[in-house]
């Protein structure tokens, strides 16, 4: 399973807490002129499925795919800071923003907790079939490589993966195993 992290998005850019909204055009005219980063059949995944957000949809869109919209695939609500930039949230809710940091199961802007997430993408990973194409941001693709490793949230924060770059899992008799992390899509 092939995970290509969403083109990047001003809120990105800007460090601010995910909204729902469109691709940086210069990102996508990248993922535009891009090589297939995978050699399957002809440069053509099987199945594409995708996050319910404008970034992710274009970026599918860019590579000329035509996915399948899956729920399961989008970031944790981030509730009230939603669209608001990290160091505001740190300088107005500092005690907040530390348990979120440091609890999994802390949800303290009234959206869904890391915990949540990771058991949301848990689930949908378990239930679809290998071999396919995921198109996401960030979270996502942490919560997918955590439950492939046994890690939990916190932990899995600490991957670093860039917009256009691909993460693959391999299903395997053992579970899933990590194929390679953070691979530049941009041929």
């Amino acid at each position: 399973m092939l995970f290509v992290r969403q083109a990047s998005t001003p809120a990105m850019r800007a460090a601010r807490f995910p909204a729902d909204e469109p691709a940086d055009p210069a990102s996508l005219t990248r993922a535009a002129a891009a090589r297939p980063p995978w050699p399957i059949d002809g440069g053509r995944p099987p199945a594409v499925w995708v996050a319910p957000v404008t970034a992710a949809r274009q970026t599918a869109a860019a590579f000329g795919w035509a996915p399948i919209e899956a729920p399961e695939l989008a970031e944790a609500d981030p509730g009230r800071w939603r669209g608001r930039p990290y160091a505001q949230i740190a300088q107005t809710e500092p005690d907040a923003l530390a348990t979120w940091l440091a609890d999994p199961d802390a949800a303290p802007h009234g959206g869904e907790s890391q915990a949540g997430l990771a058991n949301r993408v848990a689930g949908w990973l378990d239930a679809v079939a290998p071999g396919c194409v995921v198109v996401c941001d960030v979270g996502v693709v942490r919560a997918a490589l955590g439950h492939a490793l046994g890690l939990g949230p916190v932990q899995t924060a600490r991957f670093d993966l860039a917009p256009l770059s691909t993460t693959e899992l391999v299903h395997s008799r053992g579970g899933w195993r990590v194929a390679h992390i953070n691979r530049k899509a941009i041929t």
